[in-house]
């Protein structure tokens, strides 16, 4: 199915380091490829984290197929600033020779390396493409793309970027290509996605970047806490006598009973833990989505049961 006039074509998805916003970005372009769509899944931190999550040889510069599913599929990219920067210079001036002795002489290293800034205009530039590029057909290339973004801490000043050689271009086609990625992040097309943990520290950094991002005018879309463990034992301290007595009850040896309560109060009192930062997050402002700690690595099956955890026809807000 086609994605809606209404659903965001651009998925930001965003994390304290350690929170698996690489895992959900990938769950998340899974779940969207279900409802029958091509999605384009990107990275710009040049770690291949999509290969080894997707387990596949390092993904070039140039979109390669990760999945099928369900009528739809996941096609990835790891978008390298110096290619871009070449394909910058291809379109607007037309110099694509020229480009490439640049980088035999290593001079794009050289820009991108005085001005970091440029770097993440480059990167942000070539995810508008891929979001605004037609097929023959006159219809988008990809239904939905899902960037997997740098961490929270780093996110403001990544979509920022465009924002500053904007203002320092003034005219011309880079300024005018600036616009147009500027537009498009602060749009409706567009929801930045925030990852994190029930703990205090991932939680708290949730809470700052939302407040950064939103006073900077771009849209919250939703809170993904990962790894959320199940409530499965009470507030109350059980008892050792008590569990003794259960174990022999159903002929285990009721020397496991101390050990077992001392597992169960341990699991309290991180539930416990999990239960105020839950409150925390709650003021976000912003739908909370819980996805299941599962048993590690990763592989392609949890991505699939991760994509149907986020129950993502809820915040779409229509049937696949």
């Amino acid at each position: 199915m086609p994605a809606s006039p209404l659903d965001p074509r651009l998925h930001v998805v965003t994390g304290k380091g350690g929170t698996g916003k690489t895992t959900v970005a990938g769950a998340l372009a899974v779940a969207l490829a279900g409802r029958r769509q091509r999605v384009l899944l990107v990275e710009v931190e040049g770690r291949q984290g999509l290969a080894q999550l997707f387990d596949t040889p390092p993904l070039p510069y140039a979109e390669t197929r990760l999945t099928t599913t369900r009528g739809g599929e996941v096609v990835g990219l790891a978008v390298d600033a110096e290619a871009a920067m070449l394909d910058y210079l291809e379109l607007f001036y037309s110099i694509k020779r020229a480009g490439s002795m640049l980088r035999k002489m290593g001079a794009i290293d050289f820009a991108t390396t005085i001005a970091p800034g440029l770097r993440d205009v480059l990167l942000t530039g070539k995810v508008k493409e891929a979001v605004t590029r037609t097929g023959s057909n006159g219809r988008p290339a990809f239904d939905a793309v899902v960037l997997d973004a740098p961490p929270t801490g780093r996110i403001a000043q990544f979509l920022q970027a465009t924002q500053e050689v904007a203002g320092l271009t003034k005219m011309g086609p880079i300024h005018r290509q600036s616009i147009g990625v500027m537009d498009l992040l602060r749009s409706e097309r567009t929801a930045v996605h925030i990852v994190t943990l029930l703990e205090e520290m991932p939680v708290q950094e949730t809470l700052d970047a939302a407040a950064e991002l939103r006073t900077a005018g771009y849209r919250i879309g939703q809170v993904i806490v990962n790894r959320a463990r199940p409530e499965l034992v009470g507030a109350a301290v059980p008892d050792a006598g008590v569990l003794a007595e259960g174990l022999a009850a159903v002929g285990l040896g009721v020397e496991l009973a101390a050990g077992l309560a001392a597992e169960m109060a341990d699991y309290g009192a991180r539930q416990q833990v999990q239960a105020s930062a839950a409150a925390e997050l709650a003021t976000v402002g912003a739908p909370v989505r819980r996805l299941p700690e599962l048993a590690p690595p990763v592989d392609l099956g949890s991505l699939f049961e991760l994509g149907d955890a986020l129950e993502i026809d809820d915040w779409l807000g229509r049937p696949a």
